[in-house]
């Protein structure tokens, strides 16, 4: 069974959120399989809190065509981004303009309040968007901004598909000052490439001396 990956190690929360369609190729659940998946997901990544997913989960068991049409959406969103995520600029102009329509379809209906919300645990600062029309809608509203700002501010150049591990879909944001580092997390792919670079250094050595 494949090891679990770090959650929310890609950098971005869009990134975070085209991660969340692995399961095909690993034993994690898509974490977009169900709306309580698509919830569970929200509330892990601080987007909703447990007050408001139980909320919103009453409110599906009301509203169920409304739920399964918000889930549809979100996976909709997340193979539109997936292409933008794993070719970076390299992306073929029909994929990026496929994406840059979803986001900006996503924007244009994104009416609500913005606020800065401060973590005192760890005295961090993050960015809160608190819808004022249907709250099923606004769930991917902060997803699709974070694409968005990757787009704006140029980010997208450093954005990379994992190809430490052959298979393992996940994509990541660079941020490394040489900008080519090739793993996902360093807790999983990173220390499985190390360690395979080390055994075939060593097996090189043992040959020569041999």
């Amino acid at each position: 069974m494949p090891r679990a990956k770090t959650p929310f190690a890609a950098g971005r929360l869009w990134l975070d959120f085209v991660n969340t369609d692995e399961a095909p190729r690993h034993a994690q659940p898509d974490a977009l399989v169900s709306f309580d998946g698509y919830l569970a997901w929200l509330e892990a990544s601080g987007l909703i809190d447990a007050a408001r997913r139980a909320a919103l989960q009453r409110r599906a068991v009301e509203q169920p065509a409304s739920a399964s049409a918000t889930l549809h959406e979100a996976r909709r969103i997340r193979s539109a981004l997936r292409p933008l995520a794993e070719r970076g600029t390299q992306t073929a102009e029909r994929a990026t303009q496929a994406a840059v329509l979803e986001i900006n379809r996503v924007l244009g209906r994104s009416t609500g309040v913005r606020r800065v919300a401060h973590d005192p645990r760890d005295g961090s600062f993050h960015r809160s968007f608190v819808p004022s029309g249907d709250a099923f809608a606004a769930l991917v509203i902060p997803v699709v901004e974070s694409a968005a700002d990757t787009l704006v501010t140029g980010e997208l150049a450093r954005v990379r598909r994992c190809v430490a591990e052959p298979s393992c879909p996940r994509v990541f944001l660079d941020t490394s000052r040489s900008g080519r580092r090739r793993w996902c997390d360093m807790r999983s792919c990173g220390n499985r490439a190390k360690a395979a670079r080390h055994r075939a250094t060593s097996s090189a050595r043992r040959r020569k001396s041999q």
